[in-house]
């Protein structure tokens, strides 16, 4: 899922900003499975310190952990649930990386997944999935990350775009995706992968793994003919852009709810999460906040959607009024907690190492700026493959040109 996101996000930016989009999302993956490892596993699922908020230090560097080990009454490897377990750990720092495209500074980007790993997504986790946590002794239903990866993510989007602020040229120039196909692949992979996110929840090959895989799949195809809809009836036109975000609005929403109702119930929550996280877009630009890849629109508000809807129309006798209670004390929980604490976060990292790209970066293009590197290259003859140096060197009998910044040196033969 998070190589999907990185093409999903990736394709949706201008070209000069392609690479970063991708390092965003992939760095995640190196970043946070060392983190894991170090303490996170430790601090979301180690027996609570005390107030149902944090885990302990049981599994730092997963010591006494060993092939044998089980979970207490699971019978599952504690490597294969801290292996599971992980990936929604990857994921959801890396689902904000779309709220702040063509202007982060990488190596700010890399200190705020650390930063925002432990101080907001393993406390969080830990309160929505241990059983010790405040939220899961209240009987918050989120089966597979309403509250803990979407909600989570989209509020601390927010608060690191407030922090970051607009792109130069937000609302006066365009600022369309370079590759809408890449879109369309990334948002696929995701589909497929979040089988695995939503029915692995499960913990076992069953029935609620069954239910839940189903419900995954209509309600994102309701989600899908829902902005699709809402998108004809206010622009004229059925766009990819807006099938792929639509499909993903109904994967977040259905996240929460999918193994507490039935397939009506699902398609139900598709279709309210598709036209709602449609009308949610548009809100940067009243508003004045420069959301770039709509993390708000469609995590926030798909998260919402289904925290919320799953409190009535859950099965099996717990819909209710009072579960919608509990519902929206777990969303907006985590709402106040990881905005608040997300913004200090990112105010710390870009006053220290930065956050935001410098004015000069952010034109020329974060790609070249920070990587080096542009996504495509279409000047080349064939059979005059370019050089590429390090700093200032002229070829025997060639010529020397520099590309912006300065970063790298072009020896033409």
């Amino acid at each position: 899922m998070t190589p999907g996101l990185a093409f999903f996000y990736g394709g949706m930016v201008r070209v000069k900003s392609a690479l970063s989009m991708l390092m965003m999302s992939f760095v995640s993956l190196g970043v946070v499975s060392v983190l894991w490892v170090l303490y996170g596993f430790s601090l979301t699922f180690d027996d609570d310190l005390g107030g149902g908020l944090l885990g302990g230090f049981g599994y730092v560097g997963l010591r006494g952990v060993g092939p044998e080990s089980l979970l207490t009454g699971g019978g599952i490897p504690i490597f294969a649930f801290a292996l599971f377990q992980l990936m929604f750990a990857v994921i959801t720092p890396a689902l904000m990386s779309g709220a702040l495209a063509d202007r982060a500074k990488f190596s700010g980007w890399v200190l705020f997944i650390v930063l925002w790993v432990t101080f907001v997504y393993f406390p969080v986790a830990h309160w929505v999935w241990q059983a010790d946590g405040w939220l899961f002794k209240l009987d918050v239903i989120d089966f597979a990350g309403g509250t803990a990866v979407h909600i989570n993510a989209g509020i601390g989007a927010l608060a690191a775009v407030l922090v970051v602020g607009k792109r130069i040229g937000f609302t006066k120039e365009p600022m369309r995706p370079h590759s809408l196909p890449l879109v369309m692949l990334g948002a696929g992979l995701l589909w497929f992968g979040w089988f695995g996110f939503n029915a692995g929840s499960a913990l076992a090959a069953n029935g609620t793994a069954a239910i839940m895989a189903l419900n995954t799949q209509v309600a994102t195809g309701a989600a899908m003919i829902g902005w699709l809809a809402y998108e004809r009836f206010r622009q004229g036109a059925f766009t990819t852009l807006g099938a792929a975000s639509g499909a993903v609005s109904g994967l977040v929403a259905i996240t929460p709810a999918g193994a507490h109702v039935n397939a009506f119930g699902a398609m139900l929550i598709g279709v309210v999460a598709g036209v709602l996280c449609s009308m949610a877009v548009g809100l940067k630009f009243r508003l004045g906040y420069d959301d770039s890849l709509d993390v708000v629109g469609v995590h926030l508000v798909g998260g919402l959607v289904g925290t919320l809807l799953v409190g009535v129309l859950a099965t099996g006798g717990r819909g209710s009024l009072g579960q919608l209670g509990r519902q929206a004390i777990g969303a907006f929980s985590v709402m106040a907690f990881s905005f608040v604490v997300s913004w200090v976060l990112a105010k710390l990292v870009d006053l220290t190492v930065g956050l935001r790209a410098s004015e000069d970066d952010e034109t020329s293009g974060v790609d070249l700026a920070f990587h080096a590197e542009t996504a495509y290259d279409f000047g080349e003859p064939a059979g005059t493959p370019a050089l590429w140096h390090t700093g200032p060197v002229t070829g025997p009998g060639g010529i020397t040109t520099v590309v912006p910044n300065h970063r790298r040196t072009e020896v033409r033969p």
